[in-house]
């Protein structure tokens, strides 16, 4: 497997720019998908959450372990400090957006209560869209600045955060109906693809990098399971493990291929 030379490597420019392009386009479009409506949950969103959760495990995992090395050489710390360190930062992303989850649920529970319409109040737009705003830019400087090189795992990284796009997307356009529409999708449009041109013309030490993936890492995890594991989803269990059997079966093709 040819390896992929760095961010000023031309064909990676275009085929990273097209992913950052369709990771938009979802972001813009998921209100016209509408088999994805429903109780019980349709078998694509489960499907995606079922790539989505292999994905944390499989590839995600063994990230924070490679971050983990970087974060014992660059800040001197000893093998165990900077394990614990790591998996602290995914952590605190991991209850930081449950904290939001929180929040928006709450918000939902006090607009029914008033007699208003199933969503959450305006007030806590801006906070939960901020949160995935900065969210989608490190997703989008990442397409350029992965710690595992090569275009198999670059297209690995794009099908799972693609799928995990599609059903993030679909619950805050449930939470939020018409403001997401109006606004939301425009900011995390426009927040990928600004991590994207963010990662083509800056590139940050891998100890930052590092810090923020850790993050990312406990959010992704919060953002999988708070949006499959709700009773009130009746989730589809057979296309959950189809599709996380899809995804480990990649992965070890991939493995093999390497």
């Amino acid at each position: 497997m040819q390896p992929i030379a760095n961010s000023m490597n031309p064909t990676l420019t275009i085929v990273t720019a097209a992913m950052a392009v369709i990771f938009a386009l979802i972001h813009l479009f998921i209100r016209k998908l509408r088999f994805l409506e429903g109780i019980p949950r349709t078998r694509w969103l489960s499907f995606a959450a079922g790539v989505a959760v292999a994905y944390i495990f499989l590839d995600v995992m063994p990230e924070l372990a490679s971050h983990r090395e970087t974060f014992a050489e660059q800040l001197g710390l000893a093998a165990g400090m900077a394990e614990v360190l790591i998996y602290a930062l995914a952590l605190a992303g991991l209850v930081g957006f449950y904290g939001l989850e929180r929040l928006a649920k709450t918000s939902r529970a006090r607009a029914n209560h008033k007699g208003q319409s199933d969503k959450v109040e305006q007030e806590l737009l801006w906070i939960h869209v901020g949160s995935f705003g900065a969210y989608n830019v490190l997703i989008g400087y990442l397409l350029l600045h992965r710690e595992e090189a090569g275009w198999w795992s670059l297209l690995v990284y794009f099908f799972a955060i693609a799928l995990h796009f599609v059903t993030t997307d679909f619950g805050l356009l449930q939470d939020y109906k018409e403001a997401y529409n109006r606004l939301a999708r425009w900011v995390l449009a426009a927040a990928v693809t600004a991590g994207w041109l963010i990662g083509k013309l800056v590139t940050l030490p891998e100890v930052v990098i590092g810090f923020l993936f850790g993050f990312l890492a406990g959010g992704i995890v919060l953002n999988v399971l708070k949006e499959e594991l709700p009773q009130e989803r009746k989730s589809r269990y057979g296309p959950f493990v189809m599709g996380a059997g899809v995804f480990t079966a990649l992965t070890l093709a991939i493995q093999v291929l390497a």
